[in-house]
């Protein structure tokens, strides 16, 4: 059956060369595969833009020809859907490939202007090659993670500069109709302040672009932190999971007075084992989720508690720093349950290193080993706000320990913790080779959304085949999109379904 999309191809190739266009099955294969329970979504093919003006003319050309566009930058974004289109048969738009420059890096004023496909090991790599003045925030994903598309979904690290939105400025857009939007100050022909006035003059409209299908961003500025000279972490763990109250109220004042300029993290004993082990299916007869008995055993291996609870401090030297390791330890093991693991120690372990890591802007891949725990590398996201009370966090605790051991999986979650909310980063793993697995972890997630849903926490991103549900959770937002986005892209060509947006 010829490809519907053909004549927007012939367009594509006559206009950007035979190059820019791969409809391979083996392609379609690869861009239409995820790792979420919907199973895979074929795009009708892929373009590979060079320029800024190559995305104009794709656009312009799928206006033409009716063809919906599905941007995505370069990663894998895992948990939440590869590079698979959120509906099949779109066609993708691999803007990574050929648009992956460092465009500008400032080291006065402290920031890189990147293009989709630069990774966070390559601008590491890069300012590595300056002498490592400045550094950057990273997420605790794989080196080759996209600056630029995790900005977009509202991704984080851990560091002062965590908040990867809030320290991006100056957005290059292409619009559903093929022009060019500049944000911020970007707007202002000659701008020389382009990357440094996040909010500009007028309505703010940064936002519109973010966890959405109303322009695709070809360029961003990303502002860098001054490397600090030394960077010492610090590890508690605590033996019960209802530990949890106490450790978020032991948190809470650290991050209000920002005493701890990191994020604190909030780590479950499998998600950090689970990095480094594989879920022992010969000791427990095949029977999930992992039975208490077997949790412990192998904490005690990798020298962890039910509850491991990180942050680092930076400062001119190890001497300034150690006064501040010292109060926190004052802080910590008041409590009697806390014990105290230093930075020195978590060098020497592969779990802690990942923390380590994190939180003096180096590109990890370790945390990946958490998709081997189960055989098939099965993993979606499920990513709810958590207000950081502890009888609050308590509660959630027992709401999706009950749904996750009534579906058979694992509790394997992170509390990336601010001073007022946590960002309680759930990783439901499953074996995506078997059928029956697959099914039940999505059954499994939507009884996760509609549960917190109905306790008032919504989530803060969604994985493809879960987006449309969660918008649905929301009054009012998805009519307002839905009109800005008829006023914006009247063909509806640009990603339709995103984010449950049509």
């Amino acid at each position: 059956m010829p490809n519907p999309s053909e004549p927007f191809f012939s367009a594509v190739r006559a206009r950007l060369g035979p190059d820019a266009v791969d409809t391979a099955p083996e392609t379609l294969a690869r861009y239409g595969a995820n790792m979420l329970p919907c199973g895979a979504l074929p795009p009708a093919g892929v373009v590979f833009p060079g320029s800024t003006e190559d995305v104009q003319a794709i656009v312009r050309m799928a206006n033409e020809h009716g063809v919906p566009l599905w941007p995505t930058s370069t990663g894998e974004n895992r948990g939440l859907g590869l590079k698979s289109p959120v509906q099949p048969g779109q066609v993708v738009v691999d803007l990574g490939r050929r648009m992956n420059r460092i465009v500008e890096i400032d080291e006065t004023l402290a920031y890189a202007v990147v293009e989709p496909g630069v990774t966070y090991a390559q601008l590491h790599e890069e300012l590595g090659r300056r002498g490592h003045k400045l550094m950057l925030d990273t997420t605790s994903g794989p080196p080759d993670g996209g600056i630029l598309g995790n900005t977009l979904d509202k991704g984080a690290g851990y560091t002062p500069y965590f908040d990867h939105f809030g320290m991006s400025c100056g957005f290059e857009v292409v619009l559903p109709t093929g022009e060019v939007l500049r944000t911020s100050d970007g707007a202002l022909p000659g701008s020389k302040t382009q990357y440094l006035s996040k909010y500009g003059y007028g309505p703010f409209l940064d936002g519109l672009f973010i966890q959405s299908n109303l322009g695709i961003v070809t360029r961003l500025g990303v502002w860098l932190m001054p490397r600090p000279p030394v960077s010492r972490a610090f590890f508690f763990t605590f033996p019960e999971d209802e530990d949890l109250a106490e450790i978020v109220e032991l948190v809470r004042p650290l991050k209000l007075n920002n005493l701890v300029p990191t994020l604190i993290k909030v780590t479950s004993d499998v998600y950090a084992f689970g990095t480094e082990e594989a879920y022992p299916f010969e000791r427990t007869g095949g029977r999930t989720p992992l039975p208490l008995e077997l949790r412990k055993e192998l904490r005690e291996k990798h020298g962890l508690g039910a509850w491991l609870v990180s942050g680092a401090f930076y400062g001119p030297s190890e001497e300034a720093v150690q006064p501040l390791i010292e109060r926190v330890k004052a802080h910590f093991l008041r409590s009697g349950k806390a014990r105290y693991i230093s930075h020195a120690e978590g060098e020497q372990s592969r779990v802690l290193k990942i923390h380590l890591d994190t939180f003096s802007g180096q590109p990890t891949r370790d945390e990946l080993g958490l998709l081997q725990w189960r055989p098939g590398s099965g993993a979606t996201w499920f990513l709810p706000a958590s207000p950081m009370v502890g009888r609050i966090a308590n509660e959630q605790q027992a709401l999706s320990r009950r749904i996750l051991a009534e579906h058979g999986f694992e509790f394997v979650i992170e509390y990336v913790c601010g001073p007022r909310m946590a960002r309680a980063l759930h990783i439901l793993l499953y074996n995506r080779q078997d059928s029956e697995e697959r099914e039940r972890a999505g059954r499994c997630f939507r009884a996760l959304l509609q549960a917190y849903a109905e306790a008032g926490f919504m989530v803060a991103r969604a994985p493809l085949d879960m987006q449309q549900e969660a918008m649905a959770k929301l009054q009012g937002v998805p009519e307002v999109l839905s009109r800005i986005k008829h006023a914006l892209d009247p063909e509806h060509i640009l990603a339709p379904g995103k984010y449950g947006v049509s």
